[in-house]
């Protein structure tokens, strides 16, 4: 049962922040009576929700008032340097996985589904706000595993905030880096590119990677979480474009959950591919073995296989 009613945790949380109980906080105490007066919500029900935040350890309470904990100002106050950028997307994906019986039912998304372009500008920001703060760490570890090369061009497919992109071009200063994206993203990219202060070395490419031509050239085609978006035979179509595109000894890489044959395996992919089946119309975790099969169509050679220590894997793949 502490499996089934573990949702009550995460309720609490989201809903603290959605409605901005850490931020109001951050610099004083406050009582429940006057959170309740600043966010416009009953004084009652607010006080047994910072209750309930005092038990997980995320207030501290002294008599009537109340203040954040060290963890919370560090990690759940917005603007905080180690900010919990994904909070604001785990409660859009909240109303998602509340129609899983739905849709295995159906074998689809039962919910209205829009591709990344056409959702709202602050469903975007806070889906790009939770991928560059998942991957902050794992770009740095992913540089720091592959073989770059000392100059050339890589081509960010799908590459959201730039994050991997910074973290390359910090390892080898000398690369240059394009990230292709979708046109509604590509100006929150280059908000980041410009804080980052990498506007000398990291591009943008508007476009839809299914769709739009990539160019020629490339040292390296990255491809990050974005093939478990797509269907098998979008999936071999994007890595044929994506090969076609690299110069000779370039790289393919590719970062996603590489499920086991089964697909029991790894946990976090198996808890993903539902992810995706309640949120698009065909996106999936897929096993090694079918990705490898896809890249070896796509004239690939020497695809070889790297783990990572967010749970996520590399394959690579060479163009002869």
């Amino acid at each position: 049962m502490e499996l089934v009613n573990a949702f009550r945790v995460s309720r609490i949380i989201l809903t603290a922040h959605e409605l901005g109980i850490f931020d109001f906080l951050k610099n004083e105490p406050g009582t429940s009576t006057s959170v309740a007066r600043l966010l416009g919500t009953d004084p009652r029900a607010t006080d047994r929700l910072m209750n309930a935040l005092v038990a997980l350890g995320l207030l501290k309470k002294n008599k009537q008032h109340y203040t954040n904990t060290g963890f919370s100002d560090q990690y759940l106050v917005t603007g905080s340097p180690k900010f919990l950028g994904g909070l604001a997307h785990a409660s859009h994906l909240w109303k998602t996985w509340n129609t899983l019986t739905q849709a295995v039912a159906a074998g689809t998304s039962v919910v209205v589904t829009e591709t990344i372009n056409d959702r709202s500008q602050e469903w975007r920001e806070s889906f790009l706000a939770a991928m560059h703060s998942r991957a902050r760490q794992q770009a740095q570890e992913v540089a720091a595993t592959l073989d770059l090369p000392v100059s050339g061009e890589i081509l960010d497919v799908g590459g959201g905030s730039g994050i991997f992109s910074f973290a390359f071009i910090n390892a080898s200063p000398n690369l240059k880096s394009i990230v292709f994206d979708l046109p509604n993203v590509i100006p929150i990219t280059e908000k980041y590119i410009q804080k980052a202060g990498l506007e000398s070395a990291v591009s943008v490419l508007s476009g839809d990677y299914l769709k739009d031509e990539f160019g020629t050239g490339y040292a390296i085609v990255f491809m990050s979480a974005i093939i478990h978006i797509n269907s098998p035979d979008e999936n071999r179509k994007l890595i044929q474009k994506g090969a076609a595109s690299l110069q000779s000894n370039g790289q393919l890489i590719i970062l996603d959950h590489l499920m086991n044959d089964e697909r029991t395996g790894p946990l976090a992919g198996a808890l993903f591919a539902l992810n995706m089946l309640v949120g698009t119309d065909h996106g999936d975790t897929f096993t090694e073995s079918e990705i490898r099969s896809w890249m070896v169509e796509a004239g690939l050679t020497s695809v070889h296989r790297k783990d990572t220590a967010g749970g996520t894997s590399l394959l690579i793949g060479i163009k002869p």
